[in-house]
């Protein structure tokens, strides 16, 4: 059972389908992609530091397996064109990128785990909550406490909506799971002629001076340009507001002078669109993806350790049987979605880790367990 359709949960569908496995997938929406990963175009691009970080090295792996999934599975102009980024932040450059709706890779997705004969979509279930029963069977709950599926192992991917929806569990606490959510606002509005710069510009948020495809929802232009999205820590309303179209001229102004112009005179003269969402993400700003710890279990180990509980490892973790989370991937949905659920579906199936040998400590870094691990050995003992 895969709880969200967006990108994470549709890309873990993919991944488990290819495995074998028989997914039923539950979102409270009408459809795939309905909240943040509606974004009507996204960039795919590195995500460059001077020093390697947990991030910058997950970004690598991630943006190289993206590209792939893009080229295996959605047709050039149908959903993404590739392109090149100038990258105006600390380390200025120009990378190789791509332009993605990221609702074709979501539709794609769905369609392979569909064709494989592994995929039950089920809209309109909203779940508010999960209990396990005594035989190790987990059962979404609606609101008003009825059953709505139930599966031996369930993958939640609900975005900031996994805090809320696993907060009661007695397994997990408010510490284990901190969640923040983020919201983001695009301005963007219909282009009529020549893209408003060369290529496509990155800094605070990125600039996309020209973008076509014929496959946005009818409520937008097929030609747009774009500038976004916002990161509003802590909001959690998806709100157009003039505040954020103003933010977003603030940070075109340092990329492009004139784009900021014209985004002003857009909103002065009423044709300037825009899209909010909420996106989620972590307190160290990486996704959580793997198993979901049992934290009163936790306790118990690190107080039998007393003393010696500094030495106990995060692999020790116990965990809740059968309940996993692929959540928080916050403005980087297009880049981790893909390659984190391959790490996720490979754990759960039993093969061996995706990761590269060079880089063995990526997946702690990743691991759902890690807040109340570093919470339970900093308990005195």
């Amino acid at each position: 059972m895969v709880i969200g359709a967006g990108l994470a949960g549709s890309a873990v569908c993919a991944t488990l389908a290819r495995r074998g496995w028989k997914i039923t997938l539950l979102d409270a929406a009408t459809g795939p992609a309905q909240a943040a990963s509606a974004l009507p175009v996204g960039m795919l691009s590195p995500h460059v530091t001077r020093v390697p970080t947990p991030l910058s090295r997950l970004c690598a792996l991630g943006v190289a397996d993206a590209r792939a999934e893009l080229q295996r599975l959605v047709p050039q102009g149908h959903g993404w064109q590739a392109c090149e980024v100038d990258n105006l932040g600390h380390d200025p450059g120009r990378w190789p990128a791509a332009l993605v709706r990221p609702a074709a890779l979501v539709n794609a997705w769905l369609d392979e785990a569909r064709g494989l004969g592994g995929l039950d979509c089920r809209w309109g279930r909203r779940v508010a909550g999960l209990a396990r029963t005594p035989d190790g069977t987990w059962v979404a709950l609606d609101d008003s406490g009825r059953h709505i599926a139930q599966a031996p192992t369930v993958v939640v991917a609900s975005a900031h909506g996994t805090r809320t929806l696993l907060e009661g569990h007695p397994g997990l606490t408010a510490t284990a799971l901190p969640l923040r959510p983020v919201k983001g606002q695009m301005s963007l509005a219909a282009l009529d002629g020549d893209p408003l710069a060369p290529r496509p510009m990155r800094n605070n948020g990125v600039f996309v001076p020209a973008y076509e495809d014929a496959g946005l929802p009818p409520e937008w232009p097929s030609r747009v340009w774009a500038m976004g999205s916002t990161y509003e820590r802590g909001a959690d309303n998806s709100t157009v507001e003039g505040a954020s179209h103003e933010r977003n001229a603030e940070s075109l102004q340092e990329m492009h002078a004139p784009a900021a112009s014209v985004l002003r005179q857009s909103a002065a003269d009423g044709s300037l669109r825009g899209w909010a969402q909420v996106r989620c993400a972590s307190l160290d700003r990486l996704p959580l993806a793997g198993a979901a710890p049992d934290v009163p279990a936790l306790n118990a180990l690190m107080n039998t350790a007393g003393a010696r509980r500094g030495r106990v490892p995060m692999a020790d973790t116990p965990r809740l049987p059968g309940l996993y989370l692929l959540t928080a991937l916050g403005s980087r949905g297009l880049t981790l979605a893909h390659w984190c659920a391959h790490l996720l579906a490979a754990r759960m199936s039993g093969d061996a880790s995706p990761l590269p040998l060079t880089d063995p400590d990526l997946e702690r870094a990743l691991d759902p367990s890690r807040f109340a691990w570093k919470v339970a050995r900093r308990q005195p003992a």
